[in-house]
């Protein structure tokens, strides 16, 4: 509606659902008054900070395709899922588990981080990263309850940064990135419930015997690219990986 002032919206005050979507919005300060708002979107307005008066309340917000350029003063104590998509976010810095110690899902696909350091939210499940330049995992081990984890579509060519901490993460998207050798894959040997990877589009799922090669490293994994791992698939990457074990022994 193009709608660039919402200050009528302070009488109301027991609004707990809105949607102010698709306007020219910069300003949110009115909703303050509205303190038992649940459940917020303000996807495509002209908004250039995420910063807003904490509201109690508060557990899901989407502020997807904004001007934001930092994610400072995001402070609500029940907020539990985060979107940023699409925003120009160039740093993790400024979400802390001090006041986001109930958010478990955080989206930024499409924003401009180049490094996952900064990242302090150990309650955190699943986290979208696809789109956003990243060239290298840091500050990653204190991820310790994170599931998913989507990093499609970005210039990581090598993988270090995970830990052993990170004992929940079962699914990780690493698609058209620049993984190029097998030694990369073996450094995902850290994470023992790794259920589900995708490394499709990567230079290493060019080589010849490459699900085997990456099940004979990852022997839990269920699925690869997608696709179920077949049992005739594990035995033989069974036998791959005792050779080479046999082989190491001599």
């Amino acid at each position: 509606r193009n709608l660039t002032d919402i200050s009528l919206l302070k009488t109301f005050i027991h609004l707990r659902y809105v949607d102010l979507s698709e306007n020219k919005l910069q300003d949110l300060s009115p909703l303050s008054s509205l303190t038992e708002l649940l459940w917020l979107k303000v996807d495509g307005n002209l908004l250039t900070s995420a910063c807003m008066q904490e509201l109690s309340y508060l557990q899901v917000i989407s502020f997807d395709r904004n001007n934001i350029k930092d994610m400072e003063g995001i402070t609500h104590p029940r907020l539990a899922t985060l979107s940023l998509k699409e925003n120009k976010i160039q740093t993790m810095l400024g979400l802390s588990q001090d006041q986001l110690f109930s958010l478990q899902v955080l989206e930024l696909r499409g924003n401009k981080l180049k490094s996952t350091a900064g990242l302090s939210l150990p309650k955190l499940k699943k986290l979208y990263l696809a789109q956003t330049n990243i060239r290298s995992l840091e500050g990653l081990e204190g991820l310790e309850e994170l599931e998913t984890l989507h990093l499609r579509d970005n210039k990581l060519e090598t993988l270090d940064g995970f830990s052993s901490s990170m004992k929940c993460l079962q699914y990780l998207n690493l698609r058209n990135n620049g993984i190029g050798s097998f030694q990369e894959v073996e450094k995902l040997q850290v994470l023992p419930m790794l259920q589900a990877l995708v490394l499709s589009e990567n230079p290493c799922a060019d080589e010849p015997n490459y699900r085997l090669e990456v099940l004979a490293l990852l022997p839990q994994l269920q699925r690869l690219d997608k696709e179920v791992v077949e049992q005739d698939e594990q035995e033989e990457a069974m036998k791959i990986r005792q050779t080479r074990q046999e082989e190491k022994e001599k």
